[in-house]
């Protein structure tokens, strides 16, 4: 397909899935009122096969938001309130003898679920938060030496509160780094409270079991297989590149993106093109989703990473696409 130079161009690409993916955006978007920024990142996680991290106050609608893509795609979920009592086997499942068979059954731990809340990650401690290192990165666990394979569509969805950080573990930068992203969701305007006070007066719920999943886990994947395949041309690849040695080279950051950082910048930049309507990435589209997936791995507030983001991306040159690229 000949590109277009003009990157407003949109493309519809060929996924009978499309419409499916506009309902469920709505859908989310009526989850949590006010903050479709924060909703198409969400989207463009769950597609890119990433996980979340959220760094935000309580009571913002985290949860719900969980809550909703699970029940949004057909999927299991599945919540973890971490405390520093929590053993990694709390997570993962662990064996007990069966005195009747006399043999060992495996109990399925949280982590088989489609979509897992992770909520306060940082009150439990190091070594449980390493029980989803395996399962984050390669979507199985392994306990007693058996491998116990994940769903296909695992997406794991955390919290931290950033405020209270007495008695917490911070996050290693192993863990981190299995994130795709960090978002903060904020407080939503003035319309929007008014609008969440109007629908939660009565026993209404905008969350129930008979909610009618718009994906089921196999549509889910086919959708995540054509995000996959987005092509991303070489000079968008050298801009990685040339991004990535760009944040290595930063004084104010400690580490820079690591190679696995940089393939999950790619992904996250083809799903952002997928759901733009394109089936190919452009420098803008690297550009768009550049702070939530560096913001992840720099640490710092909020502020600091946007002008960290910003220095980074204003010191490397940005290449021009022709129409004749492949």
């Amino acid at each position: 397909m000949t590109r277009e130079q003009n990157t407003d161009t949109v493309i519809t690409p060929a996924c009978e899935h499309q419409q499916a993916i506009d309902r469920l955006r709505s859908r989310l978007n009526t989850s949590l009122l006010g903050k479709e920024d924060v909703v198409e990142m969400v989207l463009v996680c769950l597609l890119s096969r990433g996980h979340i991290l959220f760094d935000d106050l309580p009571g913002l609608g985290k949860t719900t938001l969980a809550k909703a893509v699970a029940l949004a795609v057909g999927g299991k979920f599945a919540r973890v309130q971490c405390t520093p009592d929590l053993l990694p086997s709390d997570i993962t499942g662990f064996n007990i003898f069966n005195q009747k068979t006399r043999a060992f059954e495996f109990m399925h731990g949280p982590v088989f679920s489609d979509v897992l809340l992770a909520d306060e990650i940082n009150r439990t401690t190091p070594r449980t938060q390493s029980a989803l290192f395996e399962a984050m990165a390669e979507r199985q666990v392994t306990i007693d030496n058996t491998r116990h394979k994940l769903s296909d569509s695992f997406f794991v969805v955390a919290t931290q509160n950033p405020v209270e950080m007495h008695g917490a573990y911070p996050l290693p930068e192993a863990q981190l780094d299995r994130f795709a992203m960090k978002l903060r969701i904020g407080y939503p305007n003035r319309s929007d409270e008014m609008k969440m006070l109007a629908t939660n007066i009565g026993e209404h719920d905008a969350l129930t079991a008979d909610d009618e999943p718009i994906l089921d886990p196999s549509q889910l994947r086919q959708l995540q297989q054509h995000v996959a395949e987005v092509d991303v041309c070489e000079p968008v690849r050298e801009y990685l590149v040339d991004l990535a040695a760009a944040t290595r080279a930063h004084p104010d950051i400690s580490l820079g993106l690591s190679p696995r950082g940089l393939i999950i910048w790619q992904r996250v930049a083809q799903a952002f093109a997928h759901l733009k309507g394109r089936d190919f990435v452009t420098p803008d589209d690297v550009q768009e989703v550049a702070l939530p997936v560096l913001d992840v791995r720099m640490g710092g507030d909020l502020e600091s990473s946007r002008r960290n983001v910003s220095e980074i991306i204003d010191s490397v040159t940005v290449p021009l696409l022709s129409t004749n690229n492949p």
